[in-house]
């Protein structure tokens, strides 16, 4: 699935578009085969019995309920974050009913930086750190799949955007100097 078009600008692409890492669904789907196989004994321990039909219903109720808070809402958080790279900005969205987001421009990335456990450097995951000029702090991005890539290629990226507005600046600048375009206000 690719990141909506509308969001993005008329010159932008997306370069990479990811999710957290895959692993961190392996437990809730762990979870689940063992909440399906705790509901099955359970309702099949039920004794004989006028209320054998109500206590399976409760028994089945109660997994439900289970499944969907500890199985359900971890697959739903992992499916709705994004992490899009794109050739001008990286854009943060995150939340399954109620969303919160972050844009960071390309121009104002100063650092970024990768750290990987030795658990991260088995799976090739781990945890990128975005720093930025201006207020609100650093962006840290858990649980990125290939996250030394992701920084290498930010990396790169930052210096692609400097590379084009340097480019578009002379430009700008050049046609100024012949008198085809008014000076900045």
């Amino acid at each position: 699935m690719s990141y909506p078009d509308k969001v993005l600008g008329d010159d932008e692409e997306v370069v990479r578009h990811l999710h957290p890492h895959w692993l961190t669904v392996f437990w809730p789907i762990v979870l689940f085969l063992l909440l399906v196989g705790a509901a099955s004994f359970g309702a099949a321990a039920v004794p004989a019995g006028d209320q054998q039909g109500r206590w399976r219903l409760v028994v089945v109720a109660v997994a439900l309920v289970l499944v969907l808070f500890l199985v359900a809402v971890p697959l739903l958080r992992w499916r709705t974050t994004h992490y899009v790279i794109t050739t001008h900005r990286l854009l943060y969205r995150t939340g399954i009913l109620s969303r919160s987001g972050r844009d960071i421009g390309l121009s104002r990335i100063t650092d970024v930086s990768y750290r990987q456990t030795v658990w991260d450097r088995v799976i090739n995951s781990g945890t990128v750190t975005i720093e930025t000029a201006g207020e609100g702090g650093a962006t840290v991005l858990t649980a990125i799949p290939d996250s030394d890539g992701v920084q290498q290629l930010v990396n790169q990226l930052v210096e692609e955007d400097a590379d084009r507005r340097a480019r578009e600046g002379a430009g700008y600048l050049g046609q100024y100097q012949r008198g085809e375009s008014q000076p900045p206000q």
